[in-house]
C-alpha cells in the first residue's frame, strides 16, 4: 500500500478524484523527463514554483514543465511590481516540501495560486505529488474545489530562431 502524502490525504477529504504515479528519482531529473518517464504530454506536467513578491507576500504559479516563468507576467497577474522565486532554504519553512517535492495542495499556509492558461486545454493535469518521486493527476475543474486558483499566460515566450 502506498503512503498518503499531505496533498493525497486532502484529496480524499474533499472526495476528489486523482491518479497517483511514482517513479525512482533521486531528485536530478527534470519535469520533462519526469513526463517522459511516465509516458505523459509535457504541456499536460506542471511544475509548481514559490516566489515572493516586492510586498512580502507568497505565490504560488504552476506551469508547464518545458516552459519558464514570466516573472513580469507573473507579477502583473497578482498585481505585485515584480517577484522572484523563494530560495530552497526558505520553501520547507514556509510550504513543508522541499525542492522537487513542491505541491501546491497541502501547502502550510493557502498563498495565491495562478495555473498557466493551457491548463483548461487538459481535462487532466499532472503536478507534484509532494514527495520526490510522486506525481498527482487531478482534473483542472476538480483542483478549483480543494485550491482557489486563477489562470493567466505566465509563461516567457521562446525566442523565434
Amino acid at each position: 500500500m502506498e503512503e498518503k502524502t499531505n496533498a493525497m490525504r486532502l484529496l480524499d477529504q474533499k472526495k476528489i478524484p486523482y491518479r497517483t504515479y511514482a517513479y525512482k528519482n533521486d531528485g536530478t531529473l527534470t519535469g520533462e523527463e519526469i513526463a517522459r518517464l511516465l509516458d505523459q504530454n509535457p504541456n499536460q506536467v506542471f511544475k509548481t514554483l514559490v516566489t515572493v513578491g516586492k510586498s512580502g507576500k507568497n505565490y504560488v504559479f504552476l506551469v508547464p514543465v518545458g516552459e519558464e516563468l514570466d516573472k513580469k507576467k507573473a507579477a502583473a497577474s497578482v498585481g505585485e511590481k515584480s517577484i522572484d522565486m523563494v530560495k530552497s532554504k526558505e520553501l520547507l519553512p514556509l510550504t513543508g516540501y522541499i525542492h522537487g517535492g513542491c505541491s501546491p495542495i497541502g501547502m502550510k499556509k493557502l498563498f495565491p495560486t495562478t495555473l498557466h492558461s493551457s491548463a483548461l486545454d487538459f481535462e487532466q493535469i499532472l503536478f507534484s505529488g509532494g514527495r520526490i518521486g510522486r506525481q498527482l493527476e487531478v482534473a483542472p475543474e476538480d483542483l478549483k474545489k480543494l485550491l482557489p486558483y486563477r489562470t493567466a499566460d505566465i509563461i516567457a515566450r521562446k525566442e523565434e530562431n
